[in-house]
């Protein structure tokens, strides 16, 4: 598994912003942001790329914020620090992935967060690993 990579000083990556549906449309099972309604395929490649852009930068951002509080959870100057093999449970991880989140939110609150929220230079890279994915977050089960 690949090791956490600094991302000090690049730009961050500003995807398109996710339109919440109406609680009835959603309901519905073929709609999704209105994507089925784009007749155009030139159009419906560009909104379709900008959602897939959208939720790498949100997943890439919640990972980091999940590294940060499993790092937080292990603290040993915590009286009620948690161990890796209980992360992983609460976070439906396994324990190695737990220990590997834990470190890496240490280095991102080593940091001072500047690694967060995107900070990768657009190439949605969260420093975990996903193998056959384009990007390093790997799938916690």
């Amino acid at each position: 598994m690949a090791e956490p990579t600094p991302r000090r000083n690049e730009p961050r990556l500003r995807p398109a912003p996710l339109l919440f549906e109406p609680t009835q449309v959603a309901d519905d099972p073929e709609h999704f942001f209105d994507l089925e309604s784009i007749d155009d395929p030139r159009a419906l490649l560009t909104r379709a790329t900008e959602l897939t852009l959208a939720f790498r930068a949100a997943t890439d951002r919640a990972v980091e914020f999940q590294a940060m509080a499993a790092a937080q959870l292990a603290d040993p100057r915590r009286f009620d620090r948690l161990t890796p093999a209980d992360i992983a449970e609460q976070a439906e991880w396994t324990e190695d992935y737990a220990r590997k989140m834990v470190e890496y939110g240490r280095e991102l609150l080593r940091d001072g967060g500047e690694n967060t929220s995107g900070g990768d230079g657009g190439t949605g890279r969260s420093g975990l690993g996903e193998p056959g994915h384009g990007h390093d977050h790997v799938d916690p089960v």
